[in-house]
């Protein structure tokens, strides 16, 4: 049993052992389905709190001959299937933290030469043809297939901090692509490779050195969706089972698509689970400084989509064009796609959509944009809506039609006065304290159509719940019709008690907002 080559499996154990373990072991019956085929490069990329580590354990602990693991897996579901027996811990397994050895080295090259030292020693141990002067792993590789036929799979996690750290050294970077590409383009000593980051591979050109290489990341995880964070399910069984409220853990922590399936930031939820505390976990391993270098950004109008998105807005995104490193930014699509893949945004694939997933997220978005210039509007509005809410609650139209009329026109660049759906996006900011204590929803089904805003009470709330619609060029009077007429009170099927009705028009000659209430018995 090495570091590096034929790990052990007490990495994945203290993860079985810990207080909360949600079983992802059938990942492992996928990468069985590819060992040894012209699919077993496989590059996975996700934001970090996403379980990369844990996958990379559970996969080693699995393959590896330095352990066995049987009783580990016994419980799991992997464990029920058919070939589950013929591949446990059959493998040569080299496995590595490229960032390790980053920290630990000056250059690349250093990297590499250091990388391939700490490996071979191990194999010098296990295999005794190893010539004891050979300081290339690939030769060394190459050697031990020809002559004994020894196959390995390899486990590479951080495998993109080079593009990360390095990222205007364009040599460098081909240095490192290239020697990937020798270690495992056609080579037949290989079996499986599994390799890991936040971004997806460097691209040069029209070519990249690992086009073998499979990829899975956050625009498209196509059948490892389920595998990505934690699932509906899963989360609901966690909460169930350790008395933690569902809807407060979803507004918080949910709202990534992953290829269609609702994904919860895995960190997150086994935070709150622990400490029954809601709270912004994800600024307690990255702060919002982070994300506030490519927000302030202006690449074809990137701001205005920013707002828009804070807004509640799903933006239209091209990720196809995105060069996958963090310094070369062409469009505004380059900056929101690298947003995708460090889980500031996510992304419906089918729709081609970004947006911001949940409350957690969004509370980095305002936190980047409080202290700037460029947002000093946004960041205006914000502060007052928490004044917005309780005119609105004390039914004072004359205040309500002013405060939103300020905000209308203080983001008339951002929002423009065209439509229903700008005005919605105008509130969404408007009200933005009220995600406090309600659950807000944009065009909610309900009756005969889709209800512009419905504001439910979060537990604990005693004020009314709250409906808001729009209208353009009419008049508050049709637009409160519209929710009788409609049956939009449907919206509301699981509340009980009063609600408040509000209905509210911007008239586009006069630039004037009319806003008009009723309250009803739910």
């Amino acid at each position: 049993m090495g570091i590096y080559l034929n790990p052990g499996n007490d990495l994945f154990a203290e993860a079985v052992n810990s207080e909360i373990y949600i079983d992802k072991t059938m990942l492992i019956a996928f990468t069985n389905s590819i060992l040894g085929t012209s699919q077993k490069h496989i590059c996975v990329s996700r934001p970090r709190r996403f379980g990369k580590s844990i996958a990379e354990n559970m996969l080693a602990a699995y393959y590896s001959k330095g352990c066995n693991s049987d009783e580990l897996f016994s419980h799991f579901k992997i464990s029920k299937a058919p070939d589950y027996k013929k591949h446990l811990n059959q493998y040569n397994v080299i496995h590595v933290d490229i960032q390790k050895f980053l920290s630990r080295t000056k250059s690349i090259q250093d990297l590499l030469e250091f990388m391939q030292k700490r490996i071979l020693k191990e194999m010098r141990r296990t295999f005794s043809s190893v010539d004891p002067d050979e300081t290339s792993l690939i030769t060394v590789l190459e050697d031990l297939h020809s002559e004994m036929g020894e196959k390995f799979i390899f486990i590479i996690d951080e495998w993109d901090c080079i593009f990360r750290i390095y990222k205007e050294d364009k040599t460098s970077q081909k240095v490192y692509l290239d020697f990937l590409r020798d270690l495992f383009k056609n080579q037949p000593y290989v079996a499986l490779v599994y390799m890991t980051g936040i971004l997806p591979i460097k691209k040069y050109g029209e070519h990249s050195a690992l086009n073998m290489f499979d990829e899975y990341s956050m625009s498209n995880q196509y059948e490892l969706a389920e595998f990505t964070g934690f699932t509906e399910s899963e989360v609901a069984d966690l909460c169930t089972e350790r008395n933690v409220p569902i809807d407060e853990v979803k507004k918080w922590y949910d709202g990534y698509n992953v290829n269609g399936v609702p994904t919860y930031n895995p960190r997150s939820v086994v935070s709150v689970i622990m400490k029954k505390v809601f709270d912004n976990y994800w600024s307690q391993t990255e702060s919002y400084e982070a994300l506030k270098v490519y927000i302030r950004r202006n690449e074809n109008g990137l701001r205005d989509k920013i707002i828009q998105m804070i807004g509640g807005e799903h933006i239209s995104v091209n990720t196809k064009k995105f060069q996958n490193d963090m310094c070369t930014f062409e469009s505004a699509d380059d900056v929101l796609t690298l947003l995708i893949h460090l889980g500031y945004l996510t992304y419906d694939f089918d729709t081609k959509t970004a947006w911001i997933p949940n409350f957690e997220v969004r509370q980095e978005f305002i936190n980047s944009i409080s202290d700037t210039i460029e947002y000093k509007k946004v960041t205006q509005a914000i502060e007052q809506s928490d004044k917005l809410l309780k005119y609105t609650l004390a039914q004072n139209a004359q205040k309500v039609a002013e405060m939103i009329a300020e905000v209308h026109s203080d983001n008339v660049s951002v929002i423009q006065y065209n439509d229903e759906n700008s005005l919605a996006c105008v509130l969404t900011l408007a009200y933005y304290s009220a995600q406090d204590t309600y659950a807000v929803y944009r065009e909610l089904q309900g009756g005969e159509g889709f209800a512009d805003l419905v504001f439910v009470p979060r537990k604990g709330n005693k004020n009314p719940a709250m409906i808001i619609e729009l209208k353009w060029d009419k008049n508050a009077g049709i637009a409160l019709e519209q929710i009788h007429d409609k049956g939009y009170v449907k919206c509301l099927k699981d509340y009980e008690g009063t609600a408040l009705f509000v209905g509210i028009n911007y008239d586009k000659k006069s630039k004037v907002h009319e806003c008009r209430f009723e309250t009803a018995e739910i």
